[in-house]
């Protein structure tokens, strides 16, 4: 598909990469503008979906390796949640295209509402109270069956995937706060990747624009994944809360009114 792009339209891809990137390395929900930024392109939904998952696999690895470089994540325990995540995400990119998401897209603001609602109620599903580092592999059971159902969701459709595993992971394994962002990072990366590859054979990726604007995503990612490790709970929290909450009201707009 080629697109002839004014000069704006990159430096506007750019900016919205950089601030998407920045968003997905702290709490995720990067997609709530990136996504809507390439449909405006005239690119059709399928591909830009494809696109923005070329170009958010940029910013989450930065993401991911910055956390790791930090050493708050270690891939050894969590082997069961990667190999789960890549089937999810096979599964979920294929279904895309199988069948009727009318239904998916009536139902994703309750759901993320849901996890505004308990993110400000319970105090222990962001925070560091009672938590500790994981000294050993997690759980198999726990890691396959969240991995997989994550990593569906992300190929089907991927919306708030960010919040989906931070709390989970919180709850699950009683990670702190920076832990779950890491894992987080890492397995959103999981799936981008494998959803990329799918949409990539079936030929819905635009390269050019993807490749631009995940170099600003790469670019966001690094700065907001700085941000949050030396900031911590205080700065994660509010952003965290602010962009579910935003997530949900545009979806909520998109699907009911």
């Amino acid at each position: 598909m080629e697109l002839l792009l004014e000069p704006s339209n990159w430096a506007l891809l750019a900016a919205i990469g950089l601030v998407a990137g920045f968003i997905d390395a702290v709490v995720g929900g990067g997609g709530l503008l990136s996504i809507p930024a390439l449909l405006t392109l005239g690119i059709p939904p399928h591909t830009a979906l494809g696109t923005n998952k070329f170009a958010a696999s940029f910013g989450s690895s930065m993401a991911a390796w910055t956390f790791y470089r930090q050493h708050l994540l270690k891939p050894a325990f969590w082997y069961m949640a990667f190999v789960a995540t890549f089937i999810g995400a096979v599964l979920g990119s294929i279904l895309v295209y199988l069948l009727n998401a009318q239904w998916l897209e009536k139902a994703l603001p309750l759901l993320i509402i849901g996890i505004a609602i308990y993110s400000l109620l319970s105090p222990n599903a962001i925070s560091d109270t009672d938590c500790q580092a994981p000294t050993q592999t997690q759980p198999k059971l726990k890691q396959s069956l969240q991995g997989l159902i994550l990593g569906a969701y992300d190929g089907f459709a991927g919306p708030g995937i960010g919040a989906f595993w931070t709390v989970s992971s919180g709850t699950l394994y009683k990670l702190p706060l920076l832990h779950s962002c890491a894992l987080a990072r890492a397995m959103t990366f999981t799936s981008n990747l494998t959803a990329l590859a799918i949409f990539g054979y079936l030929g819905q990726v635009h390269w050019q624009i993807g490749l631009w604007m995940g170099l600003s995503m790469m670019l966001g990612s690094f700065v907001g994944a700085r941000c949050a490790i030396k900031f911590g709970m205080p700065f994660i929290r509010p952003l965290f809360i602010l962009i579910v909450l935003s997530i949900a009201a545009n979806l909520a707009w998109s699907a009911w009114f």
